[in-house]
């Protein structure tokens, strides 16, 4: 059943398995505004610069693109943008490579959590995103280049 299925947010972080936990766009934004965690961004450069980012969300990407290769620096940068004692809160597209970098981040010993549905959402019923779900979707700070 999707966290979204009581026809609310996720109020509360849902326990996963190899990280600390997923978490609704609207409660990762919470945290992230009172200062309680550090918002990575782990999409592409490319797809920051398209289709729309974050203002001040740390731009980490997970993989990059061409070729979708693993980021080499990804733990440096996890390590320093992440402080010792905050939580990590991993956005990507849809929610599926966060859930990969919260399993490294938490590996490095960071609380890291997965950012349900990511920025763009789920696909529709035309497998276009946007409409479904995200953190676009739902009103929170975004601005494109």
């Amino acid at each position: 059943m999707r966290h979204d299925a009581g026809g609310g947010p996720l109020l509360q972080a849902r326990p996963a398995q190899g990280y600390a936990g997923d978490v609704s766009p609207q409660l990762a934004c919470q945290w992230w505004q009172a200062g309680d965690a550090v918002l990575l961004d782990v999409r592409t450069d490319a797809e920051r610069e398209w289709v729309g980012f974050v203002p001040g969300a740390v731009p980490l990407a997970w993989k990059q693109w061409p070729g979708m290769a693993l980021n080499a620096g990804f733990d440096d940068g996890l390590k320093a943008a992440v402080p010792a004692g905050k939580k990590a809160v991993m956005l990507c597209r849809s929610g599926v490579r966060s859930i990969a970098a919260a399993k490294r981040a938490a590996e490095l010993g960071i609380e890291a959590y997965n950012i349900l549905e990511g920025f763009e959402g789920d696909p529709d019923e035309h497998a276009q995103r946007g409409q479904k779900g995200g953190w676009r979707l739902a009103g929170l700070p975004w601005r494109q280049a």
